[in-house]
């Protein structure tokens, strides 16, 4: 499984390379506008720290206004993926961009009808949001479970990118259920490496060894 991580904050994204665990990365506007570097700058300065997908968004919700963005922002970098809303003129969107061969995220993905038109649009990825599910009492991952058993009965290419991952345990169940990516922000990843036994283990072997110095 692949892990981006969810943020426009280009030093956390740096600390996660040096881990050797990052993959790709994922911003939004919303992430974007708490950062003081324009967007577009951001995006090129990010996309020198990772060689993997990172996506970037549009704002226009046409057609039109959506393939023009989209165009634009795949000049960053090549490795840029562009984030389109799952409705009807972002399927068109999607169809016309996976012509042309530009990547793209169907994003705000909450139902498994969605993620089946993307698929079939020719989306490069699909981003079910599932904490923002899990927030109106309704299982994310459930939907997660569903996208990837539909796309394996027919054979869809498109990748599931489990996003809006709130904790660690969302982590092992997407890996569980076999989902293609997982995007998180950057404390989730300092989360997955820790653990009390760890802590307490490694205090008593350092403990340990300043005893039998000293004797």
């Amino acid at each position: 499984m692949k892990f981006f991580i969810d943020t426009a904050n280009l030093e956390e994204i740096k600390s996660a390379a040096q881990m050797g665990v990052l993959d790709g990365v994922t911003t939004n506007p919303s992430l974007a506008a708490k950062e003081t570097t324009p967007y577009r700058e951001l995006l090129g300065e990010i996309c020198k720290v990772v060689s993997g997908p990172v996506s970037a968004e549009v704002l226009a919700t046409d057609h039109d206004g959506m393939v023009r963005e989209a165009e634009e922002l795949a000049k960053i970098a090549d490795n840029i993926v562009i984030k389109i809303p799952t409705i009807l003129e972002g399927l068109k969107a999607i169809k016309t961009l996976t012509a042309r061969r530009i990547a793209t995220n169907a994003t705000l993905v909450f139902s498994p009808t969605q993620a089946i038109l993307v698929a079939k649009a020719g989306a490069t990825y699909v981003s079910p949001f599932i904490g923002r599910l899990d927030d109106i009492s309704t299982s994310g991952m459930d939907l997660v479970d569903q996208i990837v058993t539909i796309y394996h009965n027919y054979i869809f290419e498109t990748q599931v990118l489990v996003a809006s991952v709130r904790h660690p345990m969302h982590v092992v169940e997407a890996a569980l259920i076999g989902a293609d990516v997982v995007t998180m922000p950057y404390k989730v990843i300092g989360q997955l490496i820790k653990h009390p036994l760890t802590d307490i283990g490694l205090e008593k072997f350092i403990s340990d060894f300043k005893k039998a110095q000293r004797g």
